[in-house]
This record gives C-alpha cells, sequence and structure tokens, in this order.
C-alpha cells in the first residue's frame, strides 16, 4: 500500500522551484567562543572576573547542493561540523559567512514562512510533550502549522497505520520506549507535510528491528512522495540502506561528496573469497599469486583476500580451481564501515 498525504494550502507544492537544486549552500562558515580554564578552586575564582576564551572553526567554506528527492548521507566524526550545518539549514544557527538557499528561502532570515516546508527530527532532542499523550501533542503542532482539519485527520491515519501509532497515541511520551518514541517523533515532523526531512541520529540507541522499521519508512516516504531527506548518523547501515550520496565532513571541511558506489570502486578494490572443495580434501595446496593473502584453510575450505586492481576475479578463479575441484565459491566485499574509516583515515579526521 502506498502513503498519501493531503496537500496543504500555500505547502510546497506551488513553491519548490528548481527541482535540481533544492538546497544550495555556498561557502559557509560558522565559529564559537568557547571559555577555557585550568582545573582547581584557584582558576575557578579567577575566571569569575576574568575569562580566557579560544575560538573554535566549526565550519570552513563548506560548498554543496542536493537535488530534489535525494536521500543524502552526512557522515563525520564526532564534532565535526554535522550538527551546526543541520541547524543552518534549519535556521536555528545563522553561519558567520557564506549563504544558504533552501526552497528560494534563506533559512534563518525568512524562517516563518521557510518552516512550513521542513520536517526536523532530532535523536536526542524531542518535540513531544513530556507529560502528556502523544495525541496532544500532534494537535499542537496541527495549531502551529495551521493544518485544515480533513488533512491533519488523514496524513495522521496514514502515519499511525504505517508506523504503528494507534496503540500510542494515548500513551504518555514518557512512558514510551525510545524507538516508540522515535516513530512518534518522525510522525510528528510529517503531519504537515514538509518537502525536506532533517534527521540527526535517528536510530541512535534503538534495537534492530526499530531501526529496520525507521529505514523502510524513510525511503517509502523518499519513494511515493519525493521527499528529500537529509540524514547524520554514525551508523553506517543507515547509510548503507537508505543514502543515495554520502557527504563527508571533517575538521569542518567537506572531504568527500559522492555515492556508496564511487566510495566502493574507490576503497573497496581488496576483498574476499571463500572457495570449498569436493570431497573435503585436506590435501589442497594455498595457492600463490599476486596481491592475494591466505586468511584460514580448513578440511576442503580455504578463504583468501585479494586486490582486484592486482589480479583479475577470473584468474584468481581458475588458479583456485587448478588445484581442486570447486564445490561453492563466495566473493565478498569490505562492509561499508571499513570504506568509511579509509576514507577517514586518508583525511586524517
Amino acid at each position: 500500500m502506498a502513503i498519501f498525504f493531503t496537500a496543504i494550502p500555500g505547502s510546497h507544492q506551488s513553491e519548490r522551484g528548481d527541482r535540481l537544486s533544492l538546497i544550495k549552500l555556498e561557502a559557509i562558515g560558522k565559529s564559537f567562543k568557547v571559555a577555557k580554564r585550568p582545573a582547581g578552586f584557584r582558576e575557578a575564582v579567577k575566571a569569575f572576573f576574568s575569562r580566557e576564551h579560544t575560538i573554535v572553526e566549526a565550519l570552513r567554506d563548506i560548498s554543496f547542493t542536493v537535488r530534489e528527492g535525494e536521500i543524502v548521507g552526512y557522515i563525520g566524526p564526532n564534532g565535526a561540523g554535522k550538527s551546526t550545518t543541520v541547524k543552518i539549514m534549519c535556521g536555528v544557527l545563522v553561519p558567520d559567512a557564506g549563504s544558504c538557499s533552501i526552497m528560494g528561502y534563506t533559512p534563518w532570515k525568512d524562517r516563518v514562512r521557510y518552516v512550513r516546508h521542513i520536517g526536523v527530527v532530532f535523536g536526542q532532542r524531542s518535540q513531544l510533550w513530556w507529560d502528556v499523550p502523544v495525541i496532544d501533542s500532534f494537535e499542537l503542532l496541527r495549531d502551529i502549522y495551521a493544518i485544515p482539519p480533513d488533512a491533519y485527520r488523514k496524513n495522521l491515519d496514514r502515519l499511525a497505520e504505517w508506523l504503528d501509532l494507534a496503540d500510542l497515541l494515548r500513551t504518555p511520551v514518557r512512558q514510551l520506549s525510545l524507538g516508540q518514541r522515535m516513530r512518534c517523533e518522525i510522525a510528528a515532523s510529517l503531519l504537515h507535510e514538509p518537502a525536506i526531512l532533517f534527521l540527526d541520529e535517528p536510530t541512535i540507541g534503538l534495537d534492530a528491528e526499530s531501526k529496520r522499521a525507521v529505514r523502510q519508512f524513510i525511503r517509502m516516504i523518499n519513494r511515493e512522495r519525493g521527499v528529500t531527506v537529509i540524514l547524520t548518523t554514525h551508523d553506517m547501515h543507515d547509510i548503507e540502506a537508505l543514502a543515495d550520496r554520502i557527504l563527508m565532513i571533517g575538521k569542518g571541511m567537506l572531504l568527500y561528496d559522492g555515492s556508496l558506489s564511487d566510495l566502493r570502486n574507490r576503497y573497496g578494490t581488496r576483498k574476499t573469497i571463500a572457495v570449498e572443495y569436493k570431497g573435503g580434501a585436506d590435501a589442497v595446496p594455498p595457492i600463490d599469486a599476486p596481491g592475494v593473502q591466505c586468511l584460514s584453510r580448513s578440511p576442503g575450505r580455504a578463504v583468501y583476500a585479494f586486490d582486484s586492481d592486482r589480479i583479475d576475479i577470473t584468474d584468481l578463479i581458475n588458479r583456485l580451481s587448478a588445484v581442486g575441484e570447486l564445490a561453492d565459491v563466495e566473493i565478498g566485499s569490505p562492509p561499508v564501515d571499513e570504506l568509511i574509516l579509509r576514507l577517514y583515515k586518508e583525511h586524517r579526521v
């Protein structure tokens, strides 16, 4: 079953503008003043009268564009500037330099009109009222965004169905599990039918089943409604399951902009091959070939690592079959976590 939202009058459907560049950041910079003092009571008293500060450059010359309907994974180590970028795109922070245009709006200047077109989910912060039932928070958001009654009911019914919220709507938020609350947070961010969804660590702390449900829903609204998704996460399985494109930031600078397949082509030349021989004989000798390393051997089975830039897979299989009759061959690629780690190491972040 497809998911459908009822359009809200004056919504993004008439104001999206150029489908090729929904989001455009140019030379964005942002710095913060951070207080410093050594430990100890004496230093604390001294700092009360005279405090030293240091300037932390969170973002430096960040530039990228995002097309309508993309799912972009925005990744980087802790402190790299991911959340700062998202807050600038949401209009929460004002950059020190550069420009940001989203759907024709400057987020921090046109915030009242702009926020009608975006949904935001911060995994460690809630937009739901803690002590009241979930439905009360939803109705408050209905009034804030001035969602017409018919549109609100239809959107709520669809979201409740697809995110399995029927039994949660009358429950106080504080009584929900983390996974249940996150499903409600995502629903809350989509009640007004936004064109863009910003997700900052949406699966943090969730169990495997809840993560799977959240990922499926994100992919569905992207496919069915063309919602553009900006996803920041440390969970590379989120990136692998959802992102069409990766932006990597480190030390406040944009270090990589490309697809996951491009990243695999760049760093994924080292693969593994596991072979099983008929008869399970343990007398099959290991092969010696350029770029090939034997990882393990047992009766009738061997696992090798190989560099596909140095040896062709067909040549490797021919060499393996020359020393014994093959029963099964399995070729594996490095996990996406390993590819991202190599990218981090290359840029020393």
